[in-house]
């Protein structure tokens, strides 16, 4: 029989002892009387190499954590006892639950009967007020089917703003960083003429980063349309991110190398210190006002180029201005939260409302053939306003972006919303939502989207945007006569 060796019989002796420790700490029972007394003595009483201190500390600690789990214990019958009185209950009622399965049984039903009440009383509660808020992330029953025409594609840098002519030929206009204007076929897509008279970016009027607006005239024939290639239609909702690698370097020529330059305009507007943001045409086309960086706006005669008004009040720069198209009224917005509407209407006076209704830089503020005034706000909303009674929005939308300029449709009476997002949304002039425009893996834009132009004439395209990923689009935007009706 083998001897056991010193070393082994220590070794197993002080096993022994750290197994018996091991049993006492937890045959220590849930009393108060077994924690202070017996079982405490007589772990104190067993040999341990350990500091006395520190071994009175960590009998402490394990006492308390046994009061803890005892807590949670007694919490945990508790709450067995409340859910078999509520099974109790759904029993006399006639609800069967299947034992204590608690993703079936009494909370779920208990939660679900609370959250159908709530929601009643909150529809019942705010019906009124909820028809003036709208949000953009709503779901609609019925959506508009937007196709994309064609892309007009020939600037070097991104395009900051975008028009249409207002006479005959009806052409698109785009205003680049890359210091250059072009005026493009609608249908064909081809660069009819190129302006490169500016030194900063940005009869045709154009504004400018070098503290000008210059009017130029120009002549274009139209080339004969190509045939449409046909794009399935697309629902406004079906979206596919794009990745910076999917982007091309934006050099492509679409007509530009062939593209007839002018350099030399009409007439040059001087009179701001700063930025010229924005321009637009007075009805009747012998005026032009003008919105610039110098927190200024000025109307200026188109004969003479001399100043009328320099329209002052905003606080800081300004982002946008816009003309009524069949009164003398100008909208201007600003960086410092609010838009202000002048009139003309009578020639010696004009008055001028304030309108505070943004928290953040108002980016646009456009007039509808209607007593209205929607305005856009990089405070993620875009607003509703009637011109007879402004002192609030008759109705809200509420985006997930920062909202760029803006554009209203006269016969359809849709707003269309771009956005920093990449996103165009378009809805009508309630609030509610109609349709997101298509972004797949080959169209729509890659960039932010600055700016948006309706054209009513084009039965084919009849809305445009723009951005920084170089590129104008052209979009059909079809709006089912029921909804229209809405």
């Amino acid at each position: 029989m083998p001897v056991e060796g010193g070393s082994s019989a220590a070794a197993r002796q002080a096993k022994q002892k750290r197994k018996s420790h091991s049993l006492s700490i937890r045959r220590t029972n849930s009393t108060e009387q077994d924690r202070t007394g017996l079982p405490r003595d007589l772990l104190e009483g067993q040999e341990s190499k350990l500091p006395q201190p520190l071994r009175n500390n960590l009998l402490d600690l394990f006492g308390q954590i046994e009061r803890e789990f005892e807590t949670l214990y007694i919490e945990n019958l508790e709450l067995r006892r409340e859910i078999d009185t509520l099974n109790e209950r759904l029993a006399a009622d006639g609800q069967t639950v299947d034992g204590g399965d608690l993703s079936r049984g009494a909370l779920k039903t208990k939660a679900s009967h609370s959250t159908s009440q709530l929601s009643q009383k909150l529809k019942t509660t705010y019906k009124a007020s909820t028809s003036k808020i709208v949000s953009s992330f709503k779901a609609t029953t019925s959506r508009a089917v937007c196709q994309l025409v064609k892309e007009y594609v020939g600037h070097r840098d991104g395009i900051w703003d975008l028009g249409i002519t207002r006479i005959h030929p009806v052409v698109l206009g785009t205003a680049s960083a890359d210091h250059s204007a072009m005026l493009w076929s609608i249908e064909t897509g081809k660069c009819l003429l190129k302006y490169v008279g500016h030194a900063g970016s940005g009869t045709f009027l154009k504004s400018s980063g070098d503290q000008t607006a210059h009017i130029w005239r120009y002549m274009v024939q139209l080339p004969t349309p190509q045939p449409v290639a046909d794009i399935s239609q697309v629902s406004c909702e079906d979206e596919v991110e794009f990745s910076d690698k999917d982007e091309g370097d934006g050099d492509g020529e679409g007509g530009f190398s062939d593209c007839p330059s002018v350099r030399v305009p009409v007439t040059t507007l001087k009179s701001h210190q700063g930025v010229v943001i924005a321009a637009d045409w007075l009805v009747g086309g012998k005026q032009v006002v003008t919105a610039s960086w110098d927190r200024t706006a000025n109307l200026y005669d188109v004969e003479t180029s001399d100043l009328v008004h320099t329209l002052t009040g905003h606080d800081q720069e300004l982002t946008h201005c816009c003309t009524h198209p069949t009164q003398r009224l100008v909208v201007t917005s600003s960086r410092d939260t609010t838009f202000r509407l002048w009139d003309f209407r009578d020639p010696s006076i004009h008055s001028v409302n304030v309108f505070q209704g943004h928290t953040d830089t108002v980016t646009s503020a456009v007039f509808t053939v209607a007593d209205n005034v929607v305005s856009g706000s990089d405070d993620r909303t875009v607003k509703v306003w009637d011109l007879k009674n402004m002192r609030s929005p008759i109705a809200t939308i509420r985006t997930d972006s920062a909202v760029n300029r803006i554009s209203v449709s006269v016969s359809q009476r849709i707003i269309a919303l771009p956005h920093d997002n990449r996103q165009v949304r378009l809805f009508d002039m309630t609030g509610v939502r109609l349709a997101r425009l298509p972004r797949t893996n080959r169209q729509g834009h890659r960039r932010m989207v600055c700016c948006s132009v309706w054209c009513e004439d084009n039965p084919t395209c009849n809305l445009f945007t723009c951005g920084f990923d170089r590129q104008a689009i052209g979009w059909n935007i079809n709006i089912p006569a029921l909804l229209q009706e809405k």
